[in-house]
């Protein structure tokens, strides 16, 4: 019997008028993530892209994506419960560390209290427990990765998109981000696919990897 669970790309194929940019036909288990990489311009962010479920029109997709076993086609970004992290954090900036996990957090969580402890339970694990009242503006870049991880988690998503999280951060502040990443992903036991054009980045996530060609080769 085939087990459904996780991310499946299944014949996905993208492209471009006449030019195909990618295909694709594999499955991310949960806990695995699945590292894709290439040069700028082979199709790395319009994979991620078509799988949140924001393509721009201009491309042409075909194929199936599937998180266990539901049919994302068709679905707008907001029913596919998958989580995205960036490169930057993107933290709203009026509000405080605390009311940007807050407004991530599904409606689900009744009663202030409950909230707020659903907040703080969560920024303690990435390391940041007493910044629920800082304000996002006098975070270094490390702590800002760790509050927009801790918000993207905090919304329970089903599976992880990773747009290149670690490529504005030092080489000892990116290994730390990397474990604490990739740990969180096999702890949750969700799948997770990382965009990037950074080797250390696809070896350190200890998953499978798929490289796309340069834009133009066959």
């Amino acid at each position: 019997m085939m087990d459904d669970r996780g991310l499946r790309l299944d014949d996905v194929e993208i492209r471009l008028g006449e030019r195909r940019l990618l295909a694709l036909n594999t499955r991310i288990a949960p806990g695995e993530t699945l590292s894709v990489m290439g040069p700028s311009g082979s199709g790395k962010s319009t994979l991620f892209a078509l799988i949140a479920g924001f393509l721009d029109p201009a491309f042409q997709a075909s194929g199936r994506v599937e998180l266990d076993g539901r049919d994302l086609t068709g679905l707008p970004p907001e029913r596919r419960r998958i989580g995205l992290l960036f490169q930057d954090a993107l933290l709203l900036p009026h509000m405080s560390v605390g009311e940007n996990l807050l407004f991530a957090l599904p409606s689900a969580i009744k009663g202030r209290h409950a909230r707020r402890r659903a907040a703080e339970t969560m920024l303690d694990k990435v390391g940041l427990g007493d910044h629920f009242a800082r304000d996002p503006a006098t975070l270094s870049g490390g702590q800002a990765a760790r509050v927009a991880l801790a918000r993207t988690l905090l919304a329970e998503p089903k599976a992880l998109l990773l747009d290149e999280p670690f490529s504005g951060l030092d080489a000892e502040l990116r290994e730390t981000i990397r474990r604490l990443v990739f740990g969180l992903v096999a702890e949750r036991d969700i799948p997770a696919l990382l965009v990037t054009h950074d080797r250390e980045d696809a070896e350190a996530a200890g998953g499978p990897m798929v490289e796309l060609p340069a834009a133009g080769e066959p």
